[in-house]
Parts: C-alpha cells; sequence; structure tokens
C-alpha cells in the first residue's frame, strides 16, 4: 500500500510545474507609448541651523541720522547778570519757576535770575500776566502749558487727560464730561506733544548695562482672552500694518523709546535712533532683541566702527 505523503509530495510537485508554465506562456502586456513620466525633483529640507551673517562692506544707510536733528540738549552758554531790585518793596508774587520765551532775549532759557515782573491779572482772568524788564515783552505765566489759552477750568482738563490715561476712549470721556470730542482730541494731542517735550528734555545721556528691544501688537490680547485662534492671529501678524516698538532697561523697567511702525529695516534704524539719543554717547550697553533680522544692521550702523583698510 503507497502511503499518503507520497501522493502529497507529487500534487505539490504538479502544481508547482503548472504555475511554471502558465508564466512562460502568458502574454506579456505591450509597453505604454510615450515618454516615461518624470517625477518632481524633490525639494531640500528647512534647515533650522543659524546662518552666519554675510558682514557689511559700507555703513547702512539711516534716514533719521541724515535728516531728524541732535535730540541732545545744547551745551549752556555764558549766564547773562543776575538782576537785583534795589529800590521799592519786596515782590510778592515768586516768578522764580518761569523764563522769558522771547527768542531776542539774553535771558531766554533762565529761571530764577530776577528779570520778571508780575503784571496783574489781564481781563480778570484766573492766570497771572508777567513782564521781562530786559526787553519788555509781556506773556502769560501758562505759555508753554497745555492750559494756555483755554478758556475751560484745569480741573476739567485734569480729569479729561486722567479719563483717558486710565483707558477710557475718545467718545465716552466726552459723552461723560457733555464736552465735544474734537476738544479731548484736540487736548489729548496737546498732552502727548507736553508729554514728549518733557521726555526729551529729561531723558537724555541715561547710563544702562541693559536694552531690550521688543515689537508688541495689540492682536495677542484677543488670542489670550480665546476671540481669536493662534493661526488666524499669526497669519494677521504678518500683514500687520502697524507694530508698537519698545526698548526698555530690564533692570529699572525705565521705557528709553516708544514708536509705531511696519516691521522694516527703516523702521528699525529709526528706533535704533531714537535709542542712540536717549543712551549716553560713550555707553555701549548690551542689546536683547527678538530674534528679529534687521536689528542686527540697525545696530551695526549707529554703534559701528567703519574704517577703510588700504589698498594693495
Amino acid at each position: 500500500m503507497v502511503p499518503a505523503l507520497f501522493f502529497y509530495q507529487l500534487v505539490l510537485i504538479a502544481l508547482v510545474w503548472l504555475c511554471i508554465m502558465l508564466q512562460w506562456a502568458w502574454p506579456s502586456a505591450p509597453a505604454a507609448a510615450g515618454p516615461p513620466l518624470e517625477l518632481p525633483p524633490l525639494l531640500p529640507k528647512r534647515t533650522r541651523e543659524p546662518k552666519p551673517f554675510a558682514g557689511l562692506t559700507k555703513k547702512p544707510h539711516c534716514d533719521a541720522c541724515e535728516h531728524a536733528s541732535d535730540l541732545r540738549p545744547a551745551a549752556p552758554r555764558t549766564p547773562p547778570p543776575r538782576l537785583v531790585p534795589t529800590r521799592g518793596r519786596r515782590r510778592q508774587v515768586d516768578t522764580a519757576t518761569h523764563f522769558c520765551p522771547n527768542p531776542d532775549c539774553t535771558y531766554r532759557g533762565w529761571v530764577g535770575w530776577g528779570n520778571l515782573r508780575a503784571n496783574g491779572h489781564p481781563n480778570g482772568g484766573p492766570w497771572r500776566q508777567l513782564l521781562c524788564v530786559v526787553c519788555r515783552r509781556y506773556f502769560l505765566e501758562t505759555l508753554g502749558t497745555i492750559f494756555h489759552g483755554k478758556r475751560a477750568s484745569v480741573e476739567l482738563i485734569v480729569r479729561v487727560i486722567a479719563c483717558l490715561a486710565e483707558g477710557l476712549g475718545i467718545r465716552g470721556t466726552a459723552r461723560v464730561f457733555e464736552i465735544d470730542p474734537n476738544t479731548v482730541l484736540q487736548w489729548l494731542v496737546e498732552a502727548a506733544e507736553q508729554l514728549r517735550a518733557f521726555s526729551q528734555h529729561f531723558l537724555h545721556d541715561v547710563r544702562v548695562q541693559q536694552v531690550q528691544l521688543d515689537e508688541l501688537f495689540a492682536l495677542l490680547s484677543a488670542v489670550k482672552d480665546g476671540k481669536v485662534s493662534a493661526t488666524e492671529a499669526i497669519e494677521r501678524l504678518e500683514r500687520a500694518p502697524h507694530w508698537v516698538w519698545v526698548a526698555m532697561d530690564p533692570e529699572s523697567k525705565l521705557l528709553l523709546a516708544i514708536d509705531v511702525g511696519d516691521r522694516t529695516l527703516a523702521m528699525a534704524q529709526r528706533f535704533v535712533h531714537q535709542v542712540a539719543q536717549v543712551v549716553a554717547p560713550d555707553c555701549a550697553p548690551l542689546f536683547l532683541t527678538d530674534g528679529f533680522r534687521e536689528y542686527l544692521t540697525a545696530l551695526l550702523t549707529h554703534y559701528g566702527q567703519w574704517v577703510q583698510p588700504p589698498r594693495r
């Protein structure tokens, strides 16, 4: 009796032979006509490694350095002689906090030099009139302040500016105090000009160890509140026309400069120029940025040493 394993081996050999014969006898498919398909070239992978700075062969252009005036205070000139009254009764009104505004007067800018006299209240107004005995010019004691030429009370103007500083809008402030919105806007602009002049007069020749440079955008508050998604915020920030540029001393929290503009090289040049005007000329602090590449060119423009080597 033939074992069953022998029949299984014969069947397996027959199946293998049948597969070989079918593969040899089966007609192959004709080749497709036309040139072979070309695959698109693979894009190179984006590397995150920082690229070295190529360097600058000449000093970059800075529009602020060429057209803007020097904001540093001028050197004090020779003081004129003090005027001490020798006759008449002693003056009751203190004028030591004022100076003559006449640009042609030799006592212009000198405070408490004895050249001013009080001359009463013109037309019964709340402000005194002052007289310079050297150039014989009259002016009100509010000249150069936000209260000059205003019929509104000092308390009303101060309260309006305080509400604006607390974040209340222009129209909302106008409704609260029942005044015209254009009046509120005019007072706000005048107050901003006063603050700018005050900063330029007192904020100069500052010596700091570090300066933190950053650009901000108001949309970030909406992301924090959940009103705008992070992806949508990034898309808006990329095409945002206005950024708030801030320069701050991280140790004392002193704001050195604030400006609004595009996130471009020209704006970086202008902003670093403002910081250089505030910092002392012989002070070169450590600048910390958020990685914006244009800061490098702007800092080299204002703090770099440009030397022309001799030709060989």
